[in-house]
C-alpha cells in the first residue's frame, strides 16, 4: 500500500510516461515541478503560455527550456482554452493548472464545446495529504469545487474518494463522513446525511468500502480520542483513510490548516472529468505540484 507522496511518484514512474499539458504554465513552482516530472520520466510536457515569460523563469531558475514543448499564448483564458482543447482531442493524458485562477481553469474544463465534463457528470476534487501527525496518507474531499453538495453529489464524492484510494492500493478504504459530533443530531443536515451514507455503506451500495458517520474530525483521525469518547462498533473511528466533509467551508479550512499549520504536503486532482486535471494552489510547494502530477499520471487511462 502506498504510504507517502514519494510512493505515489514511484508508482507513477513504474507506469511509464504520460503526456502532460499545462495551462498557462509560466510560474516558478509549476515549471520546477514539471521539470522534475520530465526528469523522472513521469511525463512529456507541453506548456501553453507566454514563451518570453517561460524563458525568463527558466533562465532565472536554471531550468532547461528545451525539455518542454511550448505553444505560444500570452492571455491566460486563451491558454486554458488551448490546453483543454488539446487534451479533449487526445493530445494529452493529464491537464495541469499553471499561473491562472481556479475559476478560469474550471471555466475551460466546463466548456460545452470542447471541455472535459462528461454528459451529466459531477466534478469534484480529491486531496491526498501526507502529514507528520499521521502514519499513512489521508484523502480529503472536497476542498475546491462544490460549495454546498447535496446528497446526490455527496454519493458521487464518496465514490471518487473510494476510487482514488483504490488507485493508491487501499483495497477496502475506510471513509469518515465528517460532522460536528459523532452523535446523530436530527436538526443538522451534515449529521443526518452522514448517517444515511453510512447505512448505504452497510448495505454494500459503495462496494468494498467501510463508511461511517457522523464522526467528528478528532474521532475520525485519532484512536485515543475515539476511546476517550467511548465510540464503539466503528472500524473507521481513529483509523480513517478518507474524510468526506459536509461542505467546502469546512473542507477548505481543514486543507489550509493541514498545509500551513501542520506541515502537510499534498497532491490535488479534479475528478469526474474525462482525464485527470491537476488542481493545486498557486502557492503550493514544488513537491506538492510534482506529487499532484504523479497522482494524475496514476489515474490517467
Amino acid at each position: 500500500m502506498i504510504k507517502s507522496l514519494d510512493d505515489i511518484v514511484a508508482k507513477a514512474r513504474a507506469r511509464g510516461r504520460k503526456r502532460l499539458v499545462v495551462a498557462y504554465g509560466q510560474d516558478s513552482h509549476t515549471l520546477e515541478a514539471v521539470s522534475d516530472a520530465v526528469d523522472m520520466e513521469l511525463v512529456d510536457a507541453t506548456l501553453v503560455g507566454d514563451p518570453d515569460r517561460i524563458k525568463q523563469v527558466c533562465d532565472s531558475d536554471g531550468l532547461d527550456i528545451d525539455k518542454f514543448e511550448i505553444i505560444a499564448e500570452t492571455e491566460d483564458v486563451k491558454a486554458v482554452a488551448k490546453a483543454v482543447k488539446m487534451v479533449s482531442e487526445s493530445q494529452g493524458d493529464v491537464l495541469m493548472k499553471g499561473l491562472v485562477s481556479t475559476d478560469k481553469y474550471m471555466h475551460g474544463i466546463l466548456n460545452k464545446e470542447c471541455g472535459l465534463l462528461p454528459p451529466k457528470g459531477v466534478l469534484s476534487h480529491v486531496c491526498v495529504f501526507e502529514m507528520p501527525q499521521l502514519s499513512k496518507l489521508l484523502l480529503v474531499s472536497d476542498v475546491a469545487i462544490i460549495p454546498y453538495p447535496d446528497f446526490a453529489q455527496k454519493t458521487k464524492m464518496l465514490n471518487y474518494l473510494i476510487n482514488t484510494a483504490r488507485s493508491l492500493g487501499i483495497e477496502r478504504p475506510k471513509i469518515a463522513c465528517i460532522a460536528p459530533s459523532e452523535l446523530l443530531l436530527p436538526g443538522l443536515t451534515s449529521s443526518v446525511e452522514a448517517s444515511m451514507l453510512s447505512k448505504m455503506g452497510d448495505r454494500g451500495q459503495f462496494g468494498n468500502a467501510i463508511i461511517d458517520g457522523p464522526l467528528a474530525l478528532d474521532v475520525a483521525l485519532f484512536e485515543e480520542t475515539a476511546k476517550l469518547k467511548n465510540v464503539k462498533g466503528s472500524s473507521v473511528a481513529g483509523d480513517a483513510d478518507c474524510l468526506l466533509f459536509p461542505n467546502l467551508d469546512a473542507a477548505n479550512v481543514f486543507f489550509k490548516s493541514a498545509n500551513h499549520l501542520c506541515g502537510g504536503e499534498l497532491a490535488g486532482i479534479v475528478v469526474g472529468t474525462k482525464v485527470p486535471c491537476v488542481l493545486t494552489s498557486r502557492g503550493d510547494s514544488r513537491r506538492s505540484k510534482l506529487s499532484s502530477i504523479a497522482l494524475g499520471c496514476i489515474l490517467a487511462k
